[in-house]
């Protein structure tokens, strides 16, 4: 069984997003998995304040933290938690939507805690905040697994489940400086400014560009992530006039959204663009000729490692302190295995 907390509903932006050249914004789903709207499993639904005893009888119950079910990527995430939970009927699993509100996440957590959950997973959203979950959870000696994203104190959780972003940002621009012959301007496009992806896909980034004495940064300012806020912030670079020779970006809904504003400004031909996560969506764009590198970053691989781990740890077994999930490059010479993995 699995539960959604409701919140009140935000507001979307999404007149932007029919430029997408083909691409669906809502048919992609997770590699070897089903999206959440798309389970069989019973649902029932619960307020932020319910008491609800989650002790089902012969049942473990683990409690997750969706940041915001509305990020594309995240919500793979979650889709790969589901796909192996649907494996494991001893198994029921709470699922929450914080809809990127850290204070929200830290009020569903007290909330699992209270409702004597055996485990928590949960993707951290705010630094200082996951700091206090943790801690919240181990006073309470439940075990707490994060997931997809890291923040300083680590080594109080039970176990950590992602992918090295350094690696990614690495493979991304070294790629990016071989398609460029070693020179060029560079515009990076930062993800939320302090979140683990952002801070360390720009640090390798960076530690490539550093290598190359005729590779510059132009331009870097965030686009937290949003396909919307990177096609306004391309379409600012454009209208500058400064030569842009690659665009590099933190996610692939940000490149998307870089990708659209050039062609809507007819200005895409000559710029190499590069992103990181290998969704669907990304590699339309890659067999159109429009993207040239993207890092593959396997949701569904975290969301199902993350909730076995928790599992695990709720069971009473010895868990690793951290497991890694490899980034990989894709490229057009190797897309379609990646296109294969979404089918």
């Amino acid at each position: 069984m699995r539960l959604w907390f409701k919140y009140p509903p935000i507001l979307l932006v999404v007149a932007l997003f029919m430029f997408t050249a083909g691409c669906s914004a809502t048919s992609s789903v997770s590699p070897n998995s089903s999206t959440p709207t798309a389970s069989t499993s019973t649902t029932t639904e619960a307020t932020p304040t319910t008491t609800t005893n989650t002790t089902t009888t012969g049942k473990v119950t683990i409690g997750v933290s969706i940041p915001d079910m509305n990020d594309r990527f995240i919500s793979y995430v979650a889709a790969g938690m589901e796909s192996y939970a649907k494996k494991h009927p001893d198994v029921n699993v709470i699922y929450a939507d914080a809809k990127n509100d850290a204070s929200t996440q830290l009020q569903q957590i007290k909330e699992f805690i209270a409702q004597d959950v055996k485990a928590i997973a949960f993707l951290p959203m705010d630094p200082s905040i996951s700091k206090t979950i943790v801690d919240l959870a181990n006073q309470a000696n439940i075990p707490i697994v994060a997931v997809n994203r890291t923040f300083k104190e680590l080594d109080t959780l039970t176990s950590y489940v992602g992918s090295d972003s350094l690696t990614a940002g690495k493979l991304q621009m070294n790629e990016v400086a071989k398609l460029l012959g070693g020179k060029g301007n560079i515009a990076i496009m930062d993800g939320d400014m302090g979140s683990d992806a952002q801070v360390n896909r720009t640090q390798g980034n960076k530690d490539v560009i550093a290598k190359y004495p005729n590779m510059k940064i132009v331009f870097e300012e965030t686009a937290n992530y949003d396909r919307a806020k990177s096609m306004a912030l391309m379409a600012k670079w454009l209208a500058s006039g400064q030569q842009i020779d690659a665009v590099v970006a933190n996610n692939d809904e940000m490149i998307i959204g870089a990708i659209l504003a050039t062609q809507i400004n007819g200005k895409d031909q000559n710029i190499v663009f590069a992103g990181v996560d290998g969704t669907m969506d990304a590699l339309n764009f890659m067999k159109a000729n429009k993207l040239k590198v993207t890092v593959f970053q396997n949701a569904s691989a975290q969301g199902s490692q993350g909730l076995q781990t928790a599992i695990e740890a709720a069971n009473g077994k010895q868990v690793p302190k951290e497991i890694s999930i490899p980034y990989e490059l894709i490229t057009p010479a190797n897309e379609e295995k990646y296109i294969a993995k979404w089918k």
